[in-house]
């Protein structure tokens, strides 16, 4: 038998290390060729790790959550072949420990104590072969058993010795709160200690009790992953958040009656794939607001392509799959994309260049989204968009309140390149096209 020595692979992103995210094996499993062993993810992007032999699990050199160095020992398998490791990771056996004096007289001793206990043993076996002796029973003292408090009808006193009553005046209890155990509902000097320990906090309703657990949960993959984003973002941009009412009235309206009256090759409209092409058409009017900054060196890079991000949920948490040129697909052509990414996000296919290259971002809770948020940017644009439900509200059109569907646009900025002038600019000419949406379709 030999062994054979998994290491880190290099999983081809130009990285140094990627953290382990799932185990599929234990030290004992039997695995084949090509069995997924484990999972490790770089940058959103998780891969598995095969086995490239038959063999039995030996050693696991990390643990779930672990970040692990490109080319660092990661598994150890036992393989029927000869000849130790062929990938070079086998080790000699360690020699055995030379033979000391004291453990050899510790062995001695040891075997002196084994022959004590099979003498030991040999007389138990002879005294339970003996005839039994008859054995007295000493009989158990009476017992006063505790009875559970008697409740005591309203307006009756309570029953009581003088011994307890002077205690509890000394205590400065009223007695008529305690509850009596004894006969008739007698209170007792039990009564009495229990009260003083528990009876002044309010009583729990049946099936109440509290809960002391806590639960350790290690903050690994994607949640990770997530986590050091948003703490970067947060503590390297000074956000600046902008928050204004859109009456999407009209576009509910015509989104409605394109869904009614579309091709069955064409999908469901939302409102986003309108917020999209809004967004494309007041970019060319600020465009260096589809940019990233690269606050280390100290340079903005502005996109003519408008890349836009799409916070998605998903089981495994938040992703950003990326719409690629916006610029360059209409109405249904942004609905189709967004759909497939978001199918794809949320069912773990998405790919590594899916996830990456946005260069601005829309972030939407759908119907729970709120009335307003403060939405963190995704680093390192200097730019998001977010969503807010739509409600009904009465507005005001000089002569009566009507009913309106309106919808916040709750907007960060990245204050170190986006002036607030700037920002309000931008929102403001999003929410004209969106109160007017033959305006979207009109070109320059």
């Amino acid at each position: 038998m030999g062994e054979h020595l998994i290491k880190m692979p290099d999983v081809g992103e130009g990285i140094a290390e990627a953290e382990l995210v799932e185990w599929h094996v234990k030290v004992g499993d039997l695995v084949r060729e090509d069995a997924v062993l484990a999972a490790v993810m770089t940058d959103k992007a998780t891969v598995e790790i095969p086995s490239p032999v038959d063999g039995e699990i030996l050693w696991l050199g990390a643990e779930i959550g672990d970040v692990v160095a490109i080319g660092s020992p990661l598994i150890r398998l036992k393989v029927a072949s000869e000849g130790g490791d062929p990938s070079g990771g086998s080790e000699e056996k360690e020699a055995a420990p030379p033979v000391r004096a004291e453990d050899i007289e510790a062995q001695a001793d040891g075997a002196v104590k084994v022959s004590d206990a099979i003498v030991e043993q040999q007389g138990e076996q002879q005294r339970r072969n003996a005839p039994p002796r008859p054995v007295e029973v000493p009989q158990a003292p009476a017992v006063r058993l505790h009875q559970p408090p008697v409740a005591r009808a309203e307006g009756e006193g309570p029953v009581a010795s003088p011994a307890v009553r002077l205690r509890a005046r000394d205590a400065g209890i009223d007695l008529r709160q305690v509850p009596g155990s004894g006969p008739a509902g007698r209170i007792t000097h039990e009564d009495l200690d229990a009260f003083l320990t528990h009876g002044r906090e309010p009583a729990r309703a049946p099936g109440l009790a509290q809960n002391t657990s806590v639960e350790h949960i290690k903050v690994i993959g994607l949640r990770r992953k997530i986590a050091e984003k948003m703490a970067i973002a947060k503590s390297r941009i000074p956000h600046i958040t902008y928050v204004e009412e859109v009456d999407v009235t009209a576009l509910e309206d015509l989104r409605a009656a394109l869904n009614a009256d579309k091709r069955a090759d064409r999908p469901k409209l939302t409102l986003l794939p309108f917020l999209m092409r809004a967004m494309v058409k007041a970019i060319a009017d600020q465009p260096h607001l589809n940019a990233v900054y690269d606050d280390e060196a100290g340079v903005v890079h502005q996109h003519g392509g408008v890349h836009i991000g799409i916070a998605t949920q998903t089981g495994s948490g938040l992703m950003v799959p990326v719409v690629k040129h916006v610029e360059a697909r209409d109405l249904w052509g942004c609905a189709t994309e967004l759909n497939r990414l978001a199918e794809s996000a949320k069912a773990g296919l998405a790919a590594r260049e899916e996830l990456m290259g946005s260069t601005i971002t829309i972030t939407s809770l759908g119907a729970i989204g709120g009335v307003v948020t403060t939405p963190v940017i995704n680093y390192p644009e200097v730019a998001i968009i977010g969503v807010n439900k739509i409600m009904v509200r009465p507005v005001w059109d000089g002569t009566t309140f009507i009913p309106r569907k309106m919808m916040n646009l709750s907007s960060s900025f990245d204050h170190r390149i986006i002036d607030g002038w700037d920002a309000a600019v931008f929102v403001q000419r999003i929410k004209a096209l969106l109160e007017t949406p033959a305006m979207i379709f009109v070109e320059a």
